[in-house]
């Protein structure tokens, strides 16, 4: 067995904790190291849990000996740690939304597999949750165990611009402790790189009023490689860009096309209308002036922009009544009735 390396504690969980079924959703990849542990913290969070709970794993197509970690463990377990395996390496967003697909209860948890997020905070966000009537309760690191220049700061930064841009005011979007109502992330499907979005997709189905952030605990790094760089920044730049434009015109797309094109081809009819005035009532040459070109670009680059409005608005109705695809595929799981392969208080592990 390997050593737990993350320091002791004790199971907290709080009073009164109402009537529910919680789900932990894992991505992993290349966490061979970090499996055993986690589980095992995952089971003393929640050893004396009331309410059924299970823990979904989900390997990302991992190149080392992560899969056969994760069956070992969830054989020793029990059935209510359940493995999804991805065909290959579909990135984190997609493993995610797989975990997401496959969690039955109605409350759900999100977090990283290599020991950095702490589940003994799990049943502490849970009650809030449900107490307070949110759809959502983000974890903040508010003393993150990470290296200052290349992920402390580029992350602030991040933070204050998504906040802005988003309008979902949070100290830490990038952490993957994360406590969902099911009925509401379940109507948001992820793509691409967004898990680092999730809430301002969430505020797409929900008020941001039933959003909400809490301290967590977050350790440093022992196993393993992190999987970030300073590159993922530029990816994040981009990423933003998506998430405002679909946030603010994802049913009305030729609204931002448009506007665009109207402003650019406006800019240019007033160029053009300007050298006009200065032949007909100047005499002046026009003709090798280079605002001349300027302006044709400008009108030509304007009926580009309104033209493509009406593509998007034409891609906007096709991707509305289009059916539910999935950016992921995965091995077929085991079917489980309802009732089964859920963890009891009761229930003792020998492993």
């Amino acid at each position: 067995m390997t050593k737990n390396p993350l320091p002791p504690a004790q199971p907290d969980i709080p009073a009164d904790l109402p009537e529910h079924s919680l789900s932990v959703v894992v991505p992993m990849y290349n966490e061979a190291e970090n499996v055993e542990p986690l589980l095992e913290r995952i089971h003393l969070a929640l050893g004396p849990y009331p309410w059924p709970w299970e823990v979904v794993l989900v390997d990302d197509g991992s190149s080392d000996a992560t899969p056969a970690e994760l069956k070992r463990c969830a054989e020793a377990y029990g059935p209510h740690v359940r493995v999804v395996e991805l065909m290959r390496n579909f990135k984190q967003t997609a493993a995610m939304q797989a975990g997401l697909d496959a969690a039955r209860g109605s409350v759900i948890a999100t977090m990283d597999g290599d020991l950095q997020n702490d589940p003994i905070d799990i049943p502490r966000m849970v009650s809030r949750l449900l107490k307070e009537e949110l759809d959502l309760v983000a974890g903040w690191r508010k003393n993150r165990q990470d290296g200052l220049w290349l992920r402390k700061i580029p992350s602030r930064i991040a933070n204050r611009l998504i906040a802005r841009l988003t309008g979902v005011h949070l100290r830490d979007y990038g952490c993957s402790l994360k406590i969902f109502r099911g009925s509401a992330i379940k109507n948001v499907r992820l793509y691409g790189e967004m898990h680092r979005f999730i809430p301002a997709w969430l505020a797409t189905v929900t008020t941001p009023k039933r959003i909400a952030q809490e301290v967590v605990t977050h350790h440093a790094r022992v196993f393993g490689e992190s999987k970030y760089g300073i590159s993922r920044t530029f990816r994040v730049v981009l990423d933003l860009v998506f998430v405002y434009f679909f946030m603010r015109y994802r049913t009305r797309p030729g609204h931002f096309f448009g506007g665009i094109g109207i402003g650019l081809g406006a800019l240019g009819g007033v160029i053009l209308a300007y050298l006009a005035a200065l032949k007909l009532f100047l005499g002046e040459s026009i003709g090798t002036r280079p605002l001349l070109f300027g302006g044709f670009f400008l009108v030509i680059a304007g009926i580009q922009m309104v033209t493509s409005g009406v593509l998007a608005e034409l891609l906007a109705r096709v991707y509305f009544e289009s059916g539910d695809t999935r950016p992921y595929l995965a091995q077929p799981m085991k079917a489980l009735a309802d009732n089964e392969g859920w963890a009891q208080a009761e229930v003792a592990h020998d492993h």
